[in-house]
């Protein structure tokens, strides 16, 4: 790809973090009141995790994010969620995003 979207518009919040949230780059949702966890397979989620430590999460909210995708997903707003690999995939029941980029195994989004 010939233009980068990184930086774009991006923010982030600190959460308290579920113990299933085990490293950068997990989609999340919400859990609790100022938590987030993993989502489990069909869940929307609302960002990606960026840092982790000591129990605190930063989930990036707003911009670009790029996810682990399941198949290449077409460009364009899709309708996404989590599949049970825990990667980002097409669903009819998931949540309206912008995808501007997708690879085989990666899909790149405005939040």
């Amino acid at each position: 790809m010939n233009v980068n979207f990184n930086g774009f518009n991006e923010n982030a919040a600190t959460f308290l973090a579920a113990n299933t949230i085990t490293a950068v780059g997990q989609p999340v949702k919400p859990s609790a009141e100022g938590a987030v966890t993993k989502c489990a397979s069909g869940d929307a989620f609302c960002g990606i995790v960026t840092g982790l430590r000591g129990g605190y999460a930063t989930v990036q909210l707003t911009g670009y994010a790029e996810f682990p995708a399941s198949a290449r997903i077409s460009v364009g707003y899709q309708k996404l969620a989590v599949n049970a690999a825990g990667q980002v995939a097409a669903n009819a029941n998931g949540r309206e995003y912008l995808v501007v980029n997708a690879t085989e195994d990666t899909v790149g989004i405005i939040l």
